[in-house]
């Protein structure tokens, strides 16, 4: 007896997709944006709970930034499944100009006309130096697509960075850029996206592997 073929509108490309582990700043809350921080002790035990919840996923392929803070979570969740992950500049923070390194109150003392232009125009606002959420969503969502037309029917992670996650996420459930922070993205968090042929399906968003969410 045949068996059908399953219908391949049915069957969806999966994107795991992670923000990095918790950084070493001292836990300021600081925009690093392309600053090349480390992790903290807490950020790599938080990649290998991940790494342990995901353990029995068919992963095909895992991507990261080129930032150390998410290569290091790449390389944890590609151990052990004979995969090389892959490092993309496209999925870098977003370039914060003349406020990295910075905490909001710093930026509120510095720089704060500025501050409030970007709360008027959160979407277009390119902060002196760097970027705008435009300018990030142009160059994380080619790349994006890209990725998801490599892998078509399959299983894939990408470790990436708050901003650039809420960037997919919003593309996910067709939200504009303006609302991008009621989206939480926790250190080391997890979100799950199916993408149809047709239509995208958000599965999780800000998973709590870590405790967050």
């Amino acid at each position: 007896m045949r068996v059908a073929a399953m219908d391949p509108r049915l069957v969806p490309t999966r994107l795991y997709l992670i923000r990095h582990g918790r950084v070493a700043d001292g836990h300021t809350d600081r925009y690093h944006g392309h600053n090349d921080v480390d992790l903290s002790p807490e950020g790599l035990r938080q990649y290998e709970r991940l790494a342990a919840h995901l353990q029995d996923v068919p992963l095909t392929a895992v991507y990261s930034s080129d930032l150390t803070r998410t290569r290091l979570g790449a390389q944890m969740l590609a151990a052990g499944r004979d995969l090389t992950p892959l490092p993309c500049p496209e999925f870098r923070e977003l370039c914060f100009g003349v406020w990295e390194g910075l905490t909001l109150t710093e930026i509120q003392a510095y720089y704060p006309q500025e501050l409030a232009a970007r709360f008027r125009d959160l979407a277009n606002f390119r902060i002196p130096g760097g970027e705008s959420l435009t300018d990030v969503q142009a160059r994380v969502l080619p790349k994006l697509r890209e990725l998801l037309r490599r892998h078509p029917g399959q299983s894939l992670a990408l470790v990436a960075h708050a901003g650039v996650n809420r960037v997919i996420l919003c593309d996910a459930l067709n939200l504009p850029l303006e609302h991008l922070f009621r989206l939480d993205q926790a250190y080391g968090c997890l979100n799950i996206i199916d993408y149809f042929p047709d239509f995208t399906l958000v599965r999780l968003i800000n998973g709590g592997v870590n405790g967050a969410g």
